[in-house]
Parts: structure tokens; sequence; C-alpha cells
């Protein structure tokens, strides 16, 4: 998909943004645990998801029909999300204006507001890092992807409202009740100490309720934790529309395999804007008190962008 800039006059609201520094905004040692068969590489680094076999095979064009390769794993740093206020601003192309459309409703979130309805819009980046700087290219197997904007929810009238969103996650229904909201609790407590319950898949941890599949989040307890939520969101709305793929289980090591129910445990999230985070990535639903102070402020600080990092499963030539 490319970028357009679209015509229009200049937006009431700034968008204020920066280009990461590959060296010094990114957590380089979060690709760690890297796994070569059982060998694993650690790094002090926190793991989840299969490991793969040493020895592995795929299917391959004829006259061989069947390639074999080493079983390989790591954490890929992948996409990135923007969570912003302002229709079509893009932090991480450094604060441009993609677009105006009258149409689109502006976000409601700001910096130390709390306990009430919080509204975002969020956009989708393939950002491979790894193929960008030759990382792990050779040792494994690669998506041939380069950097892209595949998706902007300002063009989705689903994101903009929670009834037509129904249409995507009819189980929603389902979970709309004390008793499921409370197993959020266990979720949480679990993606704080480790990684989070892909059983519970209706629950986003800390942040909330995944459910709905839209902009707006209910109860508001800070911008950091409803960008955090939204990023959720948007990644188990891609994987429901086919968009985002299983990459970490045994049956992805081939090529990534459709997942309509995210498996939360598959991604991490670093902060880029407004402050990078370098020093780690966060599991899903984790609790954002121990990095997160400081990091929302008035004017500058109250649009977001993180680095995605998926668990990457492959059969490596």
């Amino acid at each position: 998909m490319l970028v357009l800039l679209w015509p229009g006059s200049i937006p009431a609201a700034p968008c204020y943004g920066g280009f990461p520094n590959p060296l010094t905004d990114v957590c380089w040692r979060c690709i760690f645990p890297i796994h070569i068969g059982p060998v694993q590489a650690g790094m002090g680094m926190e793991d989840a998801g299969a490991v793969p076999p040493l020895i592995c095979t795929c299917p391959a064009p004829p006259p061989l029909f069947v390639r074999f390769g080493l079983g390989v794993s790591f954490w890929e740093p992948a996409r990135v999300a923007e969570v912003v206020r302002t229709p079509f601003c893009s932090p991480l192309l450094g604060g441009v204006q993609l677009a105006e459309l009258s149409s689109v409703p502006a976000g409601t979130g700001h910096a130390g507001v709390a306990g009430g309805e919080a509204y975002y819009q969020v956009h989708w980046y393939v950002y491979p890092l790894l193929a960008w700087l030759g990382l792990l290219t050779d040792l494994a197997c690669m998506s041939p992807e380069s950097f892209d904007l595949v998706y902007l929810s300002e063009l989705d009238p689903l994101w903009q409202d929670d009834e037509l969103a129904f249409l995507l996650n009819p189980e929603a229904a389902l979970f709309a009740n004390p008793v499921a909201q409370a197993a959020c609790a266990a979720d949480c407590i679990a993606a704080s100490s480790g990684f989070p319950i892909d059983a519970l898949f209706w629950c986003a941890g800390c942040q909330g309720s995944m459910y709905p599949l839209t902009g707006s989040t209910a109860h508001n307890t800070g911008a950091v934790d409803s960008s955090l939520l939204l990023t959720q969101r948007m990644a188990f709305k891609l994987h429901r529309q086919l968009v985002a793929r299983d990459t970490s289980t045994i049956a992805a090591m081939c090529i990534p395999q459709p997942q309509p129910i995210m498996r939360k445990g598959q991604y991490k999230t670093q902060m880029l804007h407004p402050l990078p985070y370098p020093q780690g990535a966060q599991p899903f639903g984790r609790l954002s008190l121990p990095w997160a102070s400081g990091r929302e402020y008035p004017v500058h600080g109250e649009d977001f962008s993180y680095l995605v990092f998926r668990k990457r499963l492959c059969c490596a030539l």
C-alpha cells in the first residue's frame, strides 16, 4: 500500500513525532531468546511458545518436493502500531499528516485524564528491522517484506462504531458479564509475571477487555494503558481479518498460518514514541506501572507508537 498525502487544509490539532533511531531506540536484546533446535541463547530474556525441533522439513517445488532445515526461533521486531488522537497523524514518520478527512472522528484521549472514555485511531505498519539491517537473514527464513502502511483505522467504519464491530466479533456477547470480565484479573497476573493466558482470549490483561474491537476505551486509566489496549485490539482485529498470521507454532514453521483468534503470547511491545523505552519489550497485557511513569505528557506526549515483536518459529535452510 502506498502512503499518499491527502490534499486538504492544515489540521487544527498538531501532529508530533520523530523517526526512531534503530541503534538507540530499539531493544535489540529483546530478539532473544534465540533457539536453534533445543539449543538456546537467552541473554536473560523471557520466552513463550514452542521450542523448535533441531531438524525440520517443508514442502519444496519438484523435483525435490521436500527440503530439510534447522528449526529456529527468535523474537522478530516486525511491526509498528501508532495510537493517535488526530486522524491520519503519523508519529513514526516524524509527525507528518498523512491525510485529512473531516468525517473521521478525532480522538479524545488526553494525558493525565483518567476515569472516563477515551478514543483513538490506530495505524499498523510493516517494519522489517532485521531485514533492513541484514541481521539473522542468512540464518532464518525471513519473509520478503518491505516497509508498508497496511492498516488505517480511519478508513474502517467498524473501528468507529461498537455496534458495527459486533459483525466482526459476535462472540463478544458471551463475555459481556461480570464472571468473564473477572477472569481478566488472572490474565493480568499471568502477564505481569510472565505471559498472558491464551485461553482467556477476550482479555487484554491489565489493560482490560479485548472487546469491542474499536477505538473506544470505556474506562480510561491513563493514555499509556489505553494505547497499549488499542494496540492489542488492533492486533486481534487483524488476526480476525486474516491480515495477521500465526508465526509462533510448529504448524507455522514453513509458512505463517491463519489464526482468527490471536495467540496473545506471540507478541511483545516496546514504546518508541513519545519517549523510547529500549530497556525492554513487554508481553501483551502486562502491568505498565513499572516503566510507564512520565511517558505521557501534555501536547507532545499524547500520541504513541510501539514496536511490535512477534515470536517467530521457522525452518531455516
